[in-house]
């Protein structure tokens, strides 16, 4: 259950009007009081002898007992509350019964029989409408400060105590909800995404990576967002505002927007926070001063750059301080940007809603260190630096590779986020989870079929070899990941890491061990990519290609700049 104050207003009347009539698309049915202050309003829903006036009249006699200089120009007071979708369908009588419950909590109507005068209007079947006059009975205003946090917490008892589903307490840190008018406006124009959240979208991915404010303002105006800054006397820039292109207000003007308005952290401020550690080292978006483009890197040399950053950041989640944590937490939401941005079409949808889902999980009222989280912030710049990559070959399966390990990162950012009891973010962390698996699915499937191909060609003294390793490094799972569809893909790359000059044996150990493996999806294609990222092998073998054996002994060690960083064990995937 949702309850919602909106701001004060100043006509009651107006406000009257509205509830009672056919709302802005036909959507209001049966528009008639439930409850009231004293039982007897009269209600103009379903009496036609009564009208809205009478019930303005009724609602407003407390203002005459103030001078007219002393009566506040907003004194009307309106909140919602709203059921879930999936919640059953509340009787006239249970709705009052809340809305009683909903003037007390705020202190409208505290029980103290000299409360404001109120009235809930129903004209849907789920949700209610709450009006008053705030100045009491006795001339008083209304204890109703804080009554926003006042509402939620009784609308979490009020689940409890109805049955109804328990909707997740936020912490005051999450994103500004779209308006009703924004809503309709986005309905009426066929956008699925308010103009609100469809800027709040661009701006973040314009900060994805970006190492300065130029650099930022150029991506929002690249992205053709017209953009306002506020500047001070001095010239210093204090702010911006932006807007779509098309969306006009009444006067048929642009709709502007502050960064702040958008969400908490793409305040100008904020947004400088991360620029003001020490920023990433790539090369430039832009062309240097002679007109010669950078060279780009390679999209599954990012990918792969990529991985490595998510790896280092869960260690951090997993023994770093809160600081530190907050920041690969707001990093990450910066790396599933740019990877949305520049990933295929077979997965971009998904990964588009995981970092929309992930947006909410990125912020908290831990203060983010932003020193700590520069590879992950390279990491997210060189994604969109090398642009956007083949759903197939290398790029594909490095894609793949990326994407199973940050669902470790995401899973390991929502047990962070539990573990302090922010549950709001935790939830939305395990959702953008969902959207992972579901992108990595599209990701995985051509890759890990090259090399099941190529494991199901392997000779049969290479396939009884790659399982008696696996015996010896996961001797309580191996059975299982020998009954797994992907158990060819893994016994080809081992046979691919020992031809390379790997030891295949303390390869899989390592892999095994650098988290845990109960809960995943498939042993195999997990232990498949860890090899990869430990090796640096080619993600996407050709059933007849191998890299070239160096001259050194098979069981010589790894250069060390090849090995990554250490990796934490504790539990937390579950693809």
């Amino acid at each position: 259950m949702i309850p919602r104050i909106h701001r004060q207003g100043s006509n009651t009347l107006g406000l009257l009007h509205y509830l009672y009539g056919k709302g802005t698309h036909e959507e209001h049915t049966d528009p008639h009081l439930v409850a009231s202050f004293d039982h007897l309003a009269p209600g103009p829903g379903r009496d036609p002898s009564v009208t809205k006036k009478d019930l303005q009249r009724l609602l407003d006699q407390p203002l005459h007992l103030l001078d007219a200089d002393q009566r506040s120009a907003k004194h009307v007071w309106h909140c919602s509350v709203r059921a879930a979708p999936d919640d059953p369908i509340l009787t006239d009588e249970q709705w009052a019964a809340i809305a009683r419950r909903m003037v007390a909590a705020t202190g409208i109507d505290p029980g103290d029989g000299a409360g404001c005068r109120w009235a809930a209007v129903r004209h849907a079947d789920d949700h209610i409408h709450l009006i008053a006059t705030l100045v009491r009975e006795d001339g008083r205003r209304p204890d109703h400060h804080r009554s926003g946090k006042r509402a939620q917490a009784e609308a979490r008892r009020i689940e409890a105590d109805y049955g109804l589903r328990r909707v997740t307490p936020g912490n005051g840190t999450a994103a500004r909800r779209p308006t009703s008018a924004e809503r309709h406006k986005a309905q009426r124009r066929g956008r699925r995404r308010t103009a609100r959240e469809e800027l709040r979208e661009t701006v973040r991915q314009a900060v994805a990576g970006a190492t300065d404010e130029a650099e930022f303002f150029n991506r929002l105006a690249a992205a053709g967002l017209l953009i306002r800054h506020r500047v001070a006397p001095s010239g210093d820039l204090l702010g911006y505002t932006v807007a779509l292109p098309g969306d006009h207000n009444q006067h048929h003007e642009p709709v502007f927007y502050a960064g702040s308005t958008l969400a908490p952290d793409l305040s100008l401020p904020r947004i400088r926070a991360r620029f003001d550690a020490a920023g990433p080292t790539s090369a430039p978006d832009h062309a240097d001063r002679q007109g010669r483009s950078p060279q780009r890197p390679a999209p599954s040399t990012a990918r792969r750059a990529a991985t490595h950053a998510a790896w280092a950041a869960l260690l951090v989640l997993d023994r770093g301080d809160d600081g530190a944590a907050a920041a690969q937490v707001a990093a990450t939401g910066e790396v599933l940007d740019a990877l949305a941005m520049t990933s295929a079409l077979h997965t971009r949808q998904q990964l588009r809603e995981a970092a929309w889902t992930f947006e909410r999980a990125s912020r908290s009222h831990t203060r983010a260190e932003f020193r700590h989280a520069q590879a992950l912030r390279r990491a997210a710049r060189d994604l969109r630096h090398s642009g956007p990559a083949l759903g197939r070959g290398e790029d594909g399966a490095t894609t793949a590779m990326l994407i199973d390990t940050l669902f470790f990162l995401v899973t390991a950012t929502a047990h962070w986020h539990a573990r302090r009891h922010h549950a709001q973010q935790a939830e939305a962390a395990h959702r953008a989870a969902t959207h992972l698996r579901a992108a990595y699915a599209a990701a995985a499937e051509e890759p890990l079929a090259r090399l099941r191909e190529q494991g199901q060609r392997l000779a049969r003294p290479v396939r009884d070899q790659a399982a008696a390793l696996l015996h010896t490094a996961t001797p309580q799972l191996a059975e299982q990941i020998l009954r797994e569809p992907g158990w060819p893909a893994l016994a080809a790359t081992l046979d691919d890491a020992r031809k390379a000059g790997h030891d295949p044996g303390a390869l899989l150990t390592e892999a095994a061990a650098h988290r845990e493996l109960h809960t995943a999806h498939s042993l195999s294609d997990t232990l498949t990519w860890r090899l990869h990222h430990l090796t640096g092998l080619p993600a996407d073998t050709m059933p007849t290609t191998h890299p070239k054996a160096p001259a050194a002994p098979v069981q010589q060690a790894r250069p060390a700049r090849s090995r990554p960083p250490a990796h934490p064990k504790t539990p937390g995937h579950s693809r």
